[in-house]
């Protein structure tokens, strides 16, 4: 699974699933990544530590939701191997709570946004010659949610745009197969984090539901995802396109 000479550029790469994603892939020898977000500190530190590993950090504070500004990053970049596309968002209500402004947000950076960066990564891919596409280690990683493939209360809008980065990745994945890009999806379930630990704290009743629908019977951790992020951005995963891996304890299964 090595990525020795890739360059890598993730979204949402301050914490969560991105900055796990930033450490397995800088410990599988990538030689550069470009971790983005819109928070400084937390990126200078997952530098700090990538570079620890032997890999090449670049800061880039940005809004994904800024088009101009991500297409001006990639377009400078000297070449671009994977793009980990993972910042997205959900504002949990019920749809008759949902306002516009929910609504707006939510398309915006969960579809809209990481569509855009997906064109603009393309663009560069293209500029990487055909043999070395060939070798299977230019691609595309969509972190969608297992909630891309079912239904839960309090998140029609953000399945509705899971759904939609799932069917984006396989239309993709079909388009781009040709260029020998290969585009695939992850789709955790609900992880084990900062984040997350005081609201499951706070909302016990939530926490034992969602316990009860995974059965392995916890909760995910970051680095299980970012395992699998690894492998699809490899050439281990060369004949893999079009296809989005449940990392969700069997959620989905049932």
């Amino acid at each position: 699974m090595s990525l020795a000479g890739a360059t890598v550029l993730i979204t949402g790469a301050g914490r969560g699933i991105g900055a796990a994603a930033a450490k397995h892939i800088a410990e599988a020898g990538a030689t550069e990544i470009v971790l983005v977000s819109r928070t400084e500190t937390e990126l200078t530190a997952k530098k700090a530590e990538i570079e620890g590993c032997g890999c090449r950090g670049r800061v880039a504070v940005c809004d994904v939701r800024n088009a101009q500004a991500m297409g001006d990053l990639i377009a400078s970049l000297p070449r671009l191997d994977v793009l980990v596309n993972n910042a997205g968002m959900n504002i949990p209500k019920m749809l008759v709570d949902v306002t516009e402004s929910d609504l707006d947000e939510m398309l915006a950076l969960n579809v809209r946004s990481a569509i855009l960066v997906a064109q603009s990564a393309v663009r560069k891919m293209l500029e990487i010659p055909l043999d070395e596409r060939k070798t299977g280690r230019v691609s595309i990683i969509n972190i969608t949610s297992q909630m891309g493939r079912v239904g839960a209360p309090r998140r029609t809008i953000y399945c509705a745009t899971k759904h939609a980065l799932e069917g984006f990745t396989k239309a993709l994945a079909v388009e781009l197969a040709p260029e020998a890009i290969r585009v695939n999806a992850v789709a955790p379930t609900f992880l084990d984090t900062q984040l997350t630990a005081p609201f499951f704290a706070k909302d016990p009743a939530f926490a034992e539901w969602v316990l009860s629908r995974i059965p392995m019977g916890r909760l995910g951790q970051v680095e299980e995802v970012a395992s699998v992020i690894t492998f699809l951005a490899s050439p281990a995963a060369s004949f893999i396109t079009g296809e989005s891996i449940a990392v969700d304890g069997g959620w989905t299964a049932q």
